[in-house]
């Protein structure tokens, strides 16, 4: 309820009986928008006894406005705002052109973050969206993801969350989260090595912002994540690009980079580069790890989707290798779950967690206890890994149908190379063809493409196709939509 004692100034002194001034001024802020059509207004009890006025007073105020539609009342349900307010009354109010409120751009000078990328925007009319490599939600176990959840909702959990802080994350979700690490990357920590974020692009942001200052050169592979980079460069750092081939990122390049220039940190993506979702070789990881020992240096390790491997067994992320503490390692559940559950995590040494901690209450102060727990439920008891080897089955099998249609269907447009695991494709369309074209003409027939796109010269550009959260049906009419763009 708004603070009308605050809003109506009485002035008993006034020519003007009070029950007028009281209408008077509520059809002012009707006219303001200040209150809106069905708000509820204040009995008038409750009016009278704010304003030190009889209760009648009141009573005369609202008739009044009743009379003349501005207000509503319904037996039981008190006064209202009229959702048919009058348009013309023989009074004199303020010019509602006057009114601008948020209606014109800000007077004052602010960041507007031009070097952030807008993320795509749904379209009306769209028949189906392939997007960046995302969850299937139709076999997501929200049965029991809401059972656990109601058992939190007890009045006992709820007093305790009240009074907890947790910025790290749940002391149950971090033991459960830090067992399924271990066992499932090789990792060898505890809970106190373990930060909670909501989703990994917070750690990603956090992690950064404690190594880096304007001026500072960052290593990143090219294309990288775009996000990544816009992050690096919101906090004044230089981009240093490296080469990505069949192999991942080259580690030569890197280590020319680190004796040729001052660099403060690495950003690197492993498994499943984003967007090109190429593997990083055994060879390259075990090159990388000593030039991380021998340089000292700080580097975030991006492990997405590490859990969706359908050729081989994947390789172990960085930081379960010897790199004397210098991998801040990044992960999400956001790839298991679904884009709604804003899970991610950072692994790295106490010292570097505390700051992290610190700079995570100056945005975040509490994490969200409740989802932590329903998650941790489903870990302790094993339903979180069934559902990932559940997904990986179909994840799997779309992949494979996917890489196969396009491949013969579309190999005059399109090359690719199949990935080992992940969620996506990564598309490379032939000069003729340029991304932003096929973006443009595919949304004309309906397929919305919201995966990562690149362009690099007029030779090259690619776009990411998540197979995960669509159906066979889905992927041929994707296909047929590219057929008819490639015979245009």
């Amino acid at each position: 309820m708004l603070p009308f004692k605050n809003l109506l100034q009485i002035d008993k002194s006034s020519s003007t009986s009070v029950f007028r001034q009281i209408a008077s001024q509520l059809v002012l802020l009707i006219q303001k928008g200040i209150l809106l059509p069905q708000m509820e207004l204040p009995s008038t009890r409750v009016l009278a006894i704010d304003l030190g006025l009889h209760r009648k007073t009141i009573m005369a105020a609202y008739n009044d406005l009743i009379a003349e539609d501005w207000i509503e009342s319904e037996e039981r349900k008190g006064y209202r705002i009229s959702s048919r307010l009058p348009i013309i009354k023989p009074r004199s109010y303020a010019n509602k052109s006057s009114l601008k409120g948020y209606k014109g751009k800000s007077e004052f000078s602010f960041d507007q973050l031009e070097h952030v990328p807008s993320l795509p925007r749904i379209l009306p009319g769209y028949q189906l969206i392939v997007d960046d490599g995302f969850p299937e939600t139709d076999i997501f176990p929200i049965e029991k993801i809401l059972k656990e959840y109601r058992k939190l909702l007890g009045f006992n959990v709820l007093k305790k969350s009240a009074s907890s802080w947790d910025i790290g994350g749940s002391n149950s979700f971090k033991e459960a989260l830090h067992s399924f690490l271990n066992e499932t990357r090789g990792l060898n920590i505890t809970t106190d090595n373990l930060m909670i974020t909501r989703g990994a692009q917070m750690a990603i942001y956090i992690a950064a912002s404690l190594i880096l200052k304007p001026g500072d050169q960052v290593l990143v592979s090219d294309p990288s994540y775009f996000m990544a980079d816009a992050v690096f460069r919101q906090l004044g750092a230089e981009l240093i690009r490296v080469p990505v081939d069949s192999e991942g990122m080259d580690i030569d390049a890197v280590e020319i980079a680190l004796n040729n220039k001052k660099i403060k940190l690495l950003y690197i993506i492993p498994h499943h580069h984003h967007p090109t979702t190429v593997t990083l070789s055994s060879a390259r990881r075990t090159k990388l790890l000593e030039l991380i020992r021998a340089y000292q240096l700080p580097v975030i390790e991006d492990d997405y989707d590490y859990d969706f491997q359908y050729q081989y067994s994947p390789y172990l992320p960085l930081a379960s290798g010897e790199h004397d503490g210098n991998v801040i390692y990044i992960g999400s559940l956001t790839k298991v779950l679904g884009a709604p559950f804003r899970l991610g995590y950072m692994i790295s040494t106490t010292d570097f967690l505390q700051s992290a901690m610190k700079f995570k209450s100056l945005i975040d102060l509490r994490s969200d206890v409740l989802m932590e727990g329903a998650i941790a439920s489903l870990i302790r008891s094993g339903e979180f890994s069934r559902h990932i080897k559940k997904a990986i089955k179909l994840y799997g099998s779309r992949c494979d149908y996917s890489a196969c249609l396009i491949q013969r269907e579309l190999s005059e447009m399109i090359e690719f190379t199949k990935p080992q695991g992940g969620m996506a494709l990564w598309l490379r369309f032939k000069k003729e063809f340029p991304v932003s074209q096929v973006i443009s003409k595919a949304s004309s027939m309906g397929l919305q493409l919201l995966g990562s796109s690149y362009t690099k010269g007029k030779d090259m550009s690619g776009i990411r196709f998540g197979f995960a959260s669509v159906n066979e049906a889905d992927i041929d009419f994707a296909v047929e939509v590219f057929k008819k763009i490639s015979l245009r």
